[in-house]
């Protein structure tokens, strides 16, 4: 399998990457309209800040159960669950939550879109190694991480976009829409699509959840890329409140730019990346990442954040495909769904720590900031180097 067009016209896979889009569109979105939509109908930041706790932080603690019912009743099962879920519950903020009475509806909707969360973001990347050959995996991961780079892009631009012209409610429910379009296009998909494992076994799901937990902490390949990948996750969680800070005006063109970057860097990854060289890719992308720091410090300007974050997006489709690729192929197809969703939760969590930092250096110098940036990255080359096994 030598090119992407083979690899979309491989039976359910166009299907499942248009609902992934049109999917990831709509999370995108929801984003900043969220934000928006608070703050319009109550004039609280604070409602706003907890809204998006609830409507992200919930889902990350249940994701071990949700990894273990991804491995028992099948992928193409529980995201359109999710998916269905997401577009009832996105639809009900918007009639609901329309006064500066609604927070305690408007919280608890949030938090209940929240849970579900999970089985899409690691069911499409369960699905995906059952639905390709094994020798067109990258190329389907490229284009699976570039499919997400440009609703980065797309996303908040239609978001804020649309809000302007029409306010909030009508934003919320075209979310709730491409939802509702994302499980329709996923229901075409038999229900046993891809299921190559076992999807059950005769552990509970509590149990099998945190067997996926200690699966995922005592594999030495996938706890070195939790450990690597997690620092390399602080790098741009600092990033993201650095470079919107030195640049406010302009950071929604920097951010879409470097959402250009990544893609064409995932794309590029998915055509010259083979089995065996993943890595390599993992290691030289957090590296570059890294370096990437020095323009953004000695350059300075727009000129500096433009280089800088360009080669930052661009090196992390190699990183991104390298570890999805790597990670499927290493993992045992009973286990996939567990591991996915444990590992991708794991991973997560380096972001908002970055951005708890970065927020914290950034106050007292944006140099400093962009300096622990570079410093984080180039550790968690290192440790990609050292701890993840080679062959």
């Amino acid at each position: 399998m030598s090119t992407y067009r083979q690899v979309l016209a491989l039976p359910r896979v166009g299907r499942l990457l248009g609902s992934a889009l049109l999917a990831r569109l709509a999370g995108e979105m929801l984003s900043l309209a969220l934000v928006l939509h608070v703050l319009a109908v109550s004039g609280s930041p604070a409602l706003a800040g907890i809204t998006m706790f609830a409507a992200y932080a919930p889902g990350v603690l249940l994701s071990p159960l949700a990894g273990a019912v991804l491995d028992r009743f099948g992928s193409v099962r529980a995201i359109a669950a999710d998916q269905l879920a997401s577009a009832l519950l996105i639809g009900a903020i918007a009639v609901l939550a329309t006064g500066p009475g609604d927070a305690v509806a408007l919280v608890l909707l949030a938090a209940l879109y929240s849970l579900t969360s999970p089985l899409s973001l690691a069911g499409i990347r369960t699905l995906m190694p059952r639905l390709v050959p094994d020798n067109a995996l990258e190329r389907a991961n490229a284009l699976d991480s570039g499919a997400y780079n440009l609703v980065e892009i797309a996303g908040p631009v239609l978001a804020g976009g649309l809000f302007a012209l029409a306010g909030g409610q009508l934003t919320l429910v075209t979310i709730a829409v491409l939802y509702a379009g994302a499980w329709l296009l996923l229901i075409t998909l038999p229900a046993n699509a891809g299921r190559t494992a076992p999807a059950a076994t005769d552990t509970g799901l509590v149990r099998s959840a945190a067997q996926g937990v200690r699966f995922v902490l005592g594999h030495p390949l996938l706890r070195a890329l939790v450990l690597s990948y997690g620092l390399y996750q602080i790098a741009w969680g600092v990033l993201t409140v650095a470079v919107t800070t030195a640049a406010p005006d302009i950071a929604g063109l920097l951010w879409g730019l470097a959402g250009l970057g990544g893609m064409l860097g995932a794309l590029l990854a998915g055509h010259h990346l083979r089995a065996g060289r993943e890595r390599f890719a993992i290691v030289l992308g957090i590296l570059i990442s890294a370096v990437a720091a020095i323009p953004l410090i000695a350059l300075g300007g727009t000129a500096g954040l433009v280089l800088g974050l360009m080669l930052l997006s661009f090196a992390a489709g190699p990183v991104n495909v390298g570890l999805l690729t790597l990670r499927q192929r290493r993992t045992d197809p009973a286990w996939l769904g567990r591991v996915l969703a444990v590992s991708i939760s794991l991973n997560l969590v380096g972001h908002p720590i970055g951005s708890a930092i970065g927020g914290y250096l950034t106050a007292v110098s944006p140099m400093l900031a962009f300096t622990v940036a570079g410093i984080a990255a180039a550790l968690g080359a290192l440790l990609a180097w050292i701890l993840v096994p080679r062959g």
